[in-house]
C-alpha cells in the first residue's frame, strides 16, 4: 500500500517534469477524463461540496477500514482536481487521512493557478474528505 506522503512525492515529480502551466492543465484534465464518472446514484444533494464554482459529487464507503472516494464533477478541470485527491486519499485509513498535510497542492503550485471560487472549492473538497474521515474513525 501507498502511503499518503509517498502518493504525494509521485505526483510532485510527474508536475515537476512539465516546463510550463499548459501542460500541467492538460495532465489534469486527462486525469480527469480517466476518472470513472461517479454512479448516478450518489449524484445527490448531500454528495455536492459546498463551496465549489462547478458542482461536484464525493461519496466514501469504508472497507477493511480504508476509506474508499467516489468522486465526479460537470467541469473537466475540476474533475481533474477531484481525481488527483482521490489518488492521494483513496484507499487509506482515516487515521492516515486526518493527520495528512497535503502539502503537494502548495509544492505543484496549482493553488496559486486557481481563481479564488476554485481555492475555495478546492479547500472545500479537502475539508470534506477529512470529515469524512472522521466519521469513520472509530
Amino acid at each position: 500500500m501507498h502511503t499518503i506522503d509517498k502518493i504525494q512525492q509521485e505526483i510532485i515529480d510527474e508536475f515537476n517534469m512539465f516546463e510550463d502551466w499548459m501542460q500541467k492543465y492538460e495532465y489534469i484534465i486527462d486525469m480527469g477524463k480517466e476518472l470513472a464518472p461517479i454512479d448516478q446514484k450518489y449524484k445527490l444533494e448531500k454528495n455536492l461540496i459546498k463551496g465549489c464554482q462547478s458542482r461536484v459529487w464525493l461519496h466514501a464507503e469504508i472497507k477493511n477500514n480504508l476509506i474508499i472516494f467516489y468522486g465526479d464533477s460537470d467541469a473537466i478541470m475540476t474533475k481533474g482536481i477531484v481525481a488527483l485527491l482521490l489518488r492521494v486519499l483513496s484507499q487509506q485509513s482515516p487515521q492516515d487521512i486526518i493527520s495528512s498535510k497535503l502539502d503537494f497542492l502548495d509544492k505543484i503550485g496549482l493553488k496559486e493557478q486557481l481563481s479564488a471560487t476554485r481555492a475555495n472549492g478546492l479547500a472545500s473538497m479537502v475539508k470534506q474528505m477529512k470529515i469524512y474521515a472522521l466519521a469513520y474513525n472509530n
